[in-house]
């Protein structure tokens, strides 16, 4: 098994390997084009969206400075709001769904690392999907972390680091993030 393959297969993987370097460096080089591209020229930021990002939907808006590890793997719903620095490190899938906002400076990482520091010294890393879903808020500055799954209609507070998955109708804020309160879904 390649190390691709072990990481879109869920194992332990070494990232320092050139085919999955290889995804980094795309990656890399299609965010310095997005960010040479005049803010004030939506169309050609969204052509440049859609060339390097799985799938896009109507009324997707990313700021400066956007980083991912491949893009390939980030799929974005309709009606979409990504504020300053944010980082997607996809090197699995990151599914967002409709009508979500991301405050600044905020990370959303697919991958992780060993406890064992000789596996780490090896380059190990081993990744898990992302799925935020529709009618969510992340405030600025939040970490969310591999393999959580974020419900519908949830309020993610400035700050918060989430490490498990967060149950729709929802407020949660915190290190861990922890739910804090209720909301009434309004949209039905």
């Amino acid at each position: 098994m390649t190390e691709l393959e072990k990481l879109r297969a869920g194992l332990e993987y070494h990232f320092d390997d050139p085919e999955v370097a290889a995804l980094k460096q795309n990656a890399i080089n299609q965010c310095a084009a997005y960010a040479a591209i005049d803010s004030r020229d939506s169309a050609a930021r969204r052509v440049q969206l859609e060339a390097m990002l799985s799938k896009i939907g109507e009324r997707v808006w990313i700021a400066d400075t956007f980083n991912c590890d491949n893009g390939k793997n980030i799929t974005i719903g309709d009606n979409f709001t990504g504020n300053f620095n944010l980082t997607i490190l996809d090197i699995r899938e990151v599914t967002i769904g409709d009508n979500v906002m991301i405050g600044p400076n905020t990370m959303i990482t697919t991958v992780g690392h060993p406890l064992s520091p000789m596996a780490r010294r090896q380059n190990a890393a081993i990744a898990k999907p992302v799925s935020i879903g529709n009618d969510v808020w992340i405030g600025g500055n939040v970490t969310v972390l591999p393999g959580v799954s974020i419900g519908n209609n949830v309020v993610v507070g400035a700050g918060a680091v989430v490490t498990h998955d967060v149950p729709d109708n929802c407020v949660v804020a915190g290190v861990p993030a922890r739910k804090i309160r209720d909301i009434v879904d309004d949209t039905k």
